[in-house]
């Protein structure tokens, strides 16, 4: 049984509590008994006395390897934090004066980020005078939506016109 200097935990003599319920590493419980007492069972089993609850009435704490179940904990994370999928925002430009080849093209290109389940940022954007035209980003906005197939997408934000762009926001369909 070693001290263990680690910030997450409050092991062995680090624990303040007069009272403790203990539990072994096989989940038996020992029930209520004094710290000194919790203290010298895990020393027997040259282990650590481990605070798990510390706002229970009484605290409770856990006899195991602290070393071991901190190492476990960090493997855990690691595997966590490879297997989350990070979502991406993927943003496609058009213009007002967009032809509907065109406005094809980015639309199967949408499809495809919205399959791999990422959200997609479709852009209008106006140059000069267009900006004056705004029902025709909305036009535009609405012939490249029916070409995305209705089961891949829902729309999180509707088109709205901000300065001299209007976005709109596609999010993939939860499978």
């Amino acid at each position: 049984m070693a001290i263990i200097k680690n910030n997450k935990y409050i092991a062995n003599e680090q624990i303040k509590a007069k009272e403790l319920r203990v539990m072994t590493d096989d989940g038996e419980q020992l029930g209520i008994i004094s710290f000194n007492e919790a203290l010298e069972k895990a020393e027997e089993k040259e282990l650590d006395l481990v605070l798990i609850a510390p706002t229970a009435n009484p605290p409770v704490a856990k006899i195991m390897n602290l070393n071991k179940f901190i190492y476990e904990q960090s493997k855990k994370e690691k595997l966590a934090k490879k297997n989350q999928k990070v979502i991406e925002i993927k943003e496609i430009r058009l213009s007002a004066t967009i032809e509907d080849h065109d406005i094809e093209i980015k639309a199967n290109r949408a499809s495809k980020f919205l399959a791999d389940g990422d959200k997609v940022k479709v852009t209008v954007r106006f140059r000069g005078r267009e900006a004056d035209y705004a029902f025709k980003g909305n036009d535009v906005l609405d012939i490249f939506v029916s070409k995305i197939d209705s089961e891949v997408y829902i729309v999180e934000k509707k088109a709205k016109l901000e300065g001299r762009n209007m976005t709109m926001v596609l999010a993939p369909k939860k499978a």
